[in-house]
Parts: C-alpha cells; sequence; structure tokens
C-alpha cells in the first residue's frame, strides 16, 4: 500500500529523528533519500520541527535534540485511539512515560515512552496528521523492528499495550513478526530480534530500528559515505534481501534493504 489514507490503531505509523544540526541532517537526508525539508509550522510554536516528504506526501519527520544528555535517534510511533489510556496502560505494563501526552498543534495528540527494557517509542493520536502519506515504496519507511534482549517481556508489554501476537517468521528462524487478530506473519505490523542471540555489542541499549526501502542497498551505503554518514554494519544478506545498517552524520542509526523480486 504505497499511498497511506489512515492507520489502524496498533499500526506503526510515523517516524522522526532528533539530531545536534537539524541543517547538516536536511541536507543529507534530502541527498540520500530525495526528500524535501520544510518547516511543519511556525517556529516558535513547532519547535524548528521539520517535515519531510517525498513526491509531495509526508514520509518523516525531524528536529533538534531537545535534552543534550538524549542521543541522536529515530523513533518510531504508533496510532492509538487514546494517547492518553494508552500511555497509562503501557504504566501499568511496566514502561515508562518520557514525556506526557500532549496536544501537537492541530496535528493529533502524542506521548513519548520507553518499554520495561528502556526501548523508546511513541504514540501518536491524529488528528489533521495520520502519520505517513506513504510507505512501502524506494526511499520510504517500510519496516519497524524492535531490538531487545528479553523478547518474552516484550510480547507481554506490547501484546498488552497494543494487542500483538509474536509470531516466528518461518523464513527467518529466531526472528518474531508481530501481527493482530491471528493474521499471518506476511501481515506483520512489525518485528522483533533478540539481540542476546546475535553479535550485537553489549553496550548497544534495547531500541526500536527504522528500515527504508531502496532500490539498490550497495549504491545507499555508499551515498551515505559521500554525504557524511557511515557503515556501521553490511551489507547483510537475508531470505528478503540485502541490508546496511546505516548512520547519519549527527549519529541516529537506521537500516537501508533492497528487497528481493519475489519477497
Amino acid at each position: 500500500m504505497p499511498e497511506v489514507s489512515s492507520y489502524e490503531p496498533g499500526t506503526p505509523s510515523w517516524i522522526d529523528f532528533s539530531t545536534d544540526d537539524i541543517e547538516k541532517a536536511i541536507g543529507f537526508y534530502e541527498g540520500l533519500f530525495g526528500w524535501q525539508a520544510e518547516e511543519a509550522g511556525d517556529p516558535e510554536q513547532t519547535g524548528g520541527y521539520r517535515m519531510f516528504t517525498l513526491d509531495g506526501k509526508a514520509v518523516a519527520g525531524g528536529m533538534e535534540l531537545q535534552d543534550q544528555n538524549q542521543p541522536p535517534a529515530w523513533t518510531s510511533y504508533v496510532t492509538v485511539e487514546d494517547v492518553d489510556a494508552s500511555a497509562a496502560r503501557a504504566k501499568e505494563l511496566g514502561g515508562r512515560v518520557l514525556a506526557e501526552p500532549m496536544d501537537v498543534m492541530t496535528a493529533g495528540r502524542m506521548a513519548v515512552l520507553t518499554d520495561p527494557e528502556g526501548a523508546v517509542f511513541a504514540l501518536w493520536q491524529p488528528g489533521e496528521h495520520i502519520g505517513a502519506g506513504i510507505v512501502n515504496e524506494f526511499n520510504t519507511l517500510t519496516w519497524n523492528e524492535l531490538r531487545t534482549r528479553d523478547p518474552e517481556a516484550a510480547k507481554a508489554f506490547y501484546g498488552g499495550l497494543f494487542g500483538w501476537d509474536g509470531l516466528e517468521f518461518s523464513t527467518m528462524s529466531g526472528y518474531t513478526v508481530w501481527t493482530v487478530d491471528d493474521a499471518p506473519p506476511e501481515q506483520g505490523k512489525g518485528g522483533m530480534i533478540d539481540m542476546a542471540a546475535t553479535d550485537m555489542p553489549e553496550g548497544i541499549p534495547p531500541h526500536w530500528d527504522v528500515t527504508f526501502s531502496v532500490e539498490d542497498a550497495d549504491q545507499t551505503a555508499q551515498k551515505c559515505r559521500d554525504l557524511g554518514g557511515s557503515v556501521v554494519a553490511g551489507p547483510i544478506d537475508i531470505p528478503m534481501g540485502r541490508m546496511y545498517t546505516l548512520q547519519d552524520p549527527g549519529g541516529a542509526t537506521f537500516t537501508a534493504m533492497t528487497f528481493n523480486q519475489a519477497s
């Protein structure tokens, strides 16, 4: 579904990044993905938040770090019917609320949370802004993935919060796909990796990763370097395609992946 007009509750719907140099980040992502950046509104009201578009459709957001002790990072937002109720439920399930529910002008209502293991994510109750207007196309969001060291605790938390079921993906042993309402893994809302079962360094905390579909992962990795970013890992070949973990000039990491034609 390339163009999107609405998201069902419990569906990842938006992403944005925080950085210590928004102008440098704008140049990087415009050069890497062909996005166009614009002010999201009056800077005094938005804090300088930038909206990135592709072919006139919103694809992501970006902003300056609000806390210099916070590392640059991408954040995944999940659509909910009632942010306040979902934030309260997250607390009951052992999560933490980093930013209490707040109105974002007329765009919607949001809150920033962590799960019990410390992975940061956000809730989004849409108003005028539904989230990304285009996904699953080249240079747009295609997947949101939790990386955790306690998959069973994550299943209990996100299952209780969003009604997600964690199912093993048959083509990748040990990989979990988030689904709802008994849907098959192929209709998953996102995925999960057990960091303890991988070669990820111990110092990397649990987190949500964002994956962008690209036409040629090798070329995207080289372009990332040329634009001042770096390659953290890759190339990695998996049954669905070829991927790299990349880092923008500010330090926020993300995944770029070329999917096999048959997947």
